[in-house]
This record gives structure tokens, sequence and C-alpha cells, in this order.
């Protein structure tokens, strides 16, 4: 049988501890003992009776607590070394005070900042930026269609609205402004159109219509109605000026005034079978304002009849 290593009871050797930690751990157990001691002694000996009470506390438990070490102990209870005291009130207290307690305050507070930072944002993106964009806008569109245009009629009109939206920026006009640029969008997409100007020739709808003016009640207007029909068969809407209201308005047919033998040539040409045989009016070309008319006619125009 081999030797067992024996067991033994004693207590292994505890590595020292640190003298502060100590001192506060000697200060800790005679707070607890404390008010035993002070009924069984009086002043005069009861630091030397908390000394050797320490002594055998700590022998008791294994702990090798140096002499010096147990009167500082004893010292920094008199001193309420290690008690806790409140800070004093005052302004430095009060500050301490609202920063431990911002998780119930910070909250509304940050609230209020985002939601500000948000409204500037808003108002930066949403009006700031644009205001400063209007004139590279301007200039864009204005070059734009200035490339779309084919006739000295459309550059020029392109020319006016472009100096007029540069004036109303010269003068802080923001709207004005925006309001030259939606004109050369406008202008650009009227460019781009191409269709025939084509009689309307279909069952149940006039192709023409007369007028009696007010200026001259013996005398009649006559008109031919028309529509712009696209090289692939879409009918389209465009802007036209009333001449007898003096505005504009975007339509899908409109009359033209024409002479009353073309009026009258056009009515033969239905009454005869029913169908416009000859129902090409003229002929809107990318890069223009206007249609070539190929029949005769004034250019002025009704949009209600």
């Amino acid at each position: 049988m081999s030797d067992a290593a024996p067991l033994t009871g004693g207590s292994a050797e505890r590595p020292p501890l640190d003298d502060i930690m100590l001192a506060m751990d000697v200060v800790d157990t005679l707070r607890r003992r404390e008010r035993l001691v002070a009924r069984e002694l009086d002043e005069a000996g009861r630091e030397q009776d908390l000394k050797q009470r320490l002594r055998r506390i700590y022998a008791q438990q294994g702990i090798d607590v140096p002499d010096h070490v147990i009167e500082q102990g004893v010292a920094a209870l008199e001193e309420d070394r290690f008690t806790y005291q409140p800070a004093p009130s005052g302004f430095a207290r009060r500050l301490a005070l609202i920063y431990v307690r911002r998780g119930s305050w910070g909250k509304w507070v940050g609230g209020g900042a985002a939601a500000a930072l948000l409204a500037l944002a808003v108002n930066f993106f949403a009006f700031v930026v644009p205001e400063r964009a209007l004139p590279e806008d301007l200039a864009a569109r204005h070059t734009e269609v200035q490339a779309l245009a084919r006739s000295e009629h459309a550059r020029a009109i392109t020319r006016q609205v472009f100096d007029g939206g540069r004036a109303a920026i010269e003068r802080d006009d923001s709207d004005a402004a925006r309001a030259a640029i939606a004109r050369l969008d406008q202008l650009a997409a009227l460019l781009r159109q191409e269709y025939v100007v084509q009689i309307v020739n279909r069952p149940g709808q006039r192709t023409g219509v007369w007028r009696v003016p007010d200026v001259n009640v013996n005398a009649r207007n006559y008109y031919i109605v028309v529509e712009a029909v696209t090289p692939t068969g879409e009918r389209l809407e465009v802007p036209v000026e009333n001449e007898e209201t003096g505005e504009t308005e975007t339509v899908d047919a409109w009359a033209l005034r024409v002479d009353e033998a073309l009026f009258e040539a056009v009515k033969r040409d239905k009454q005869d079978d029913g169908i416009v045989a000859n129902d090409r009016f003229g002929y809107k070309k990318p890069g223009f304002l206007r249609p070539e008319y190929e029949l005769p006619t004034s250019g002025g125009a009704i949009t209600r009849w």
C-alpha cells in the first residue's frame, strides 16, 4: 500500500492584504461592535480594548493584521474617515443633481432639439436649396430649349422667357423665376411634338361651325374643326389661344378660322359620302412651335362651339 499524503486541518497561508483595505475592514468591524464596546468600557480604556478585541477577531479568522493597521483603523473610526458625508448644498450640488436626473428631463429636451433640427433641415432642403439652384435650373432649361428650337420664332420666344426669368432672380422674385422655368419646360414639350393637323371626320361630330361676330351682325365667321394626330395615330392635347376670349386652353380639338369658300368646299366633300377625303389641314414639325398650314386660314381659332 502506497503512502498517502496526510490531510491537515490547518488553514492555508493567506497572502497579505493591502493596508488600506485592511484599515477599512477594521473600521467596518469596529462599527458593528461599537455599541457593545461602548456599553462595557469607559472612554479611557476603550481604545486599548478595541485593539485587543480586533487582534482576537482577525486571529480567529486566520488573518494576520499588523499593529499599525489596527491603530490606523481605530484612528480612522475616531475621525470618521471612511464615513460618507453628503455634499453641502450649493450651486455645484444642484448642477450635479440636475445631471443625475437627466433621464427624466433629457428626453423632453432631446425631443424638442430634434424637432427644431428637423424643422431647420426641412426648411433648408425644401426652400433654401431650391432657391439657390434657380439660376442654374433656369440656364439649363434655356440651353435645352434652344437646342430643340429649329425656327427663329421658337428661339425668340425662348430668349424672351429666359430674360424674364433672369430678371426675376435679380429682383429676388422666386415665384416668377419658377414660372419662367415651368414655361421653358412647356416650350420644350411643344418643340418635341410632331403631329398632323387633321380635319375632324367622325360620325356624330361637327366638321365646321360658323359665328356671327358682335361687331357686324350681317357677317359670318367660318371655322373648320381640327385635331392633332401623331404619325402613330395618337390624338394629342395642344395649347390653343381662343380668339374670342384671348385665353389659351389645352384641348384635343379646336376650330380654325377659314374663308367661306373653303368652308363650303369641306362641307360639300363631307356631304358627298359622309367622309372628308382631303382631311389634312397642316403639319407640325419637331423643333417648331406652330404648325404649317396647307389650307388657307387666318390662324385664328376658337375652342368652344
